[in-house]
């Protein structure tokens, strides 16, 4: 069974219920999701239909107390995720929330991967630039790989963008070879 069509259903009841709070209520998710990612374990136990629904719940309600500030509608997805034994499609749901925010914000999610860290300034040229390309609010993720020698390489949506000199030098190469 696939988690998408399930989770697109629960992401846009959540998105309707959270109305104008949907970044904080992105952002939490978000955090809980992470929060799963670093111990397993428990994300796994929650999700298990091995332990009876109310043991789920004492763990479900644990994570929720040691959240600061969690939104209620955020509470209740966990409890109703819970309840109906889906708890384990939350990393799906929390994907499939944050394309919709985003989506109704104006933004889009890319990623910059260069030789050596960016400094500040030039990751701000760079989404400076990369907004006026797409016309979007773009939110960044920086990554480093040593093996792209110089340049960048970013990525927005399905569009790549190549700057990178490992790229620019096999073009080079390319084109000695064929003449």
């Amino acid at each position: 069974m696939s988690n998408v069509p399930v989770a697109r259903r629960y992401a846009r009841a959540l998105l309707d219920a959270a109305g104008p709070d949907a970044d904080k209520v992105l952002e939490q998710l978000e955090n809980i999701t992470a929060y799963f990612d670093g111990q397993p374990e428990i994300f796994a136990t929650i999700s298990s239909p091995a332990l009876a629904r109310s043991q789920r719940l004492s763990l479900v309600d644990a994570v929720i107390n040691n959240a600061p500030g969690i939104q209620p509608v955020v509470a209740n997805l966990m409890k109703l995720l819970n309840d109906r034994n889906r708890f384990g499609s939350m990393p799906f749901i929390t994907r499939q929330f944050r394309d919709m925010v985003d989506s109704r914000m104006g933004r889009v999610r890319g990623s910059v991967t260069s030789a050596a860290k960016l400094g500040d300034t030039q990751v701000a040229a760079l989404k400076k630039q990369l907004e006026a390309i797409t016309q979007r609010n773009v939110v960044l993720e920086t990554k480093v790989d040593p093996a792209l020698i110089g340049g960048v390489v970013a990525q927005v949506g399905s569009h790549m963008y190549d700057g990178s000199l490992r790229s620019q030098l096999a073009e080079l190469g390319r084109t000695l070879m064929n003449r």
